[in-house]
Formats: C-alpha cells, sequence, structure tokens
C-alpha cells in the first residue's frame, strides 16, 4: 500500500464526509503503520498523521474537529465548511 498525502488527505474526508466510519479509519491507518510503503520526501507528516489516526479510537485520545483541521493542513490541504438546509 503506497501511502501519500493525498490518500491520507482523502481517508481523512471519507471520514469527515461520514463516508467511512471512524472504525474504518483506525483500521486503514493501522495498517498503513505496519505495511504501507511512505512517500520519503514527506515521511515526516504522513507518519504523524497516520500514527495520530491509528489512536483515534482510544478514548485518550479521540479525533476531534480541530484535530482532522491540523492534520489537513499539515498535509497540505486547507479545510472548507458549507452548510445546507436540510
Amino acid at each position: 500500500m503506497n501511502v501519500t498525502r493525498r490518500t491520507a488527505a482523502e481517508k481523512l474526508a471519507g471520514y469527515l464526509h461520514h463516508d467511512l466510519s471512524l472504525e474504518a479509519l483506525v483500521d486503514w491507518a493501522e495498517s498503513a503503520m505496519m505495511e504501507g510503503e511512505f512517500e520519503e520526501e514527506d515521511l515526516n507528516v504522513l507518519r504523524d498523521v497516520v500514527a495520530r489516526l491509528g489512536l483515534a479510537d482510544v478514548r485518550a485520545f479521540g479525533l476531534t474537529w480541530e484535530d482532522c483541521e491540523q492534520m489537513l493542513k499539515g498535509l497540505g490541504y486547507a479545510v472548507r465548511v458549507e452548510i445546507e438546509a436540510a
């Protein structure tokens, strides 16, 4: 599994859009840490983000909106929120 800034950002976006459960996000991150090949030029940021996501289901760590926003920023993405009437 090749882990890039884009794949990590897509996983986070999937979670924020409720297309990916927290359990699935954590499973992906744990697999990526064990079996993933991180892009060398982005190794530090990718390792930090993926390791953090792998702990998101632990009560002491959790995963807040601010955490997601900071991780996406570190990956080179900006977050924009749109509110629509239901």
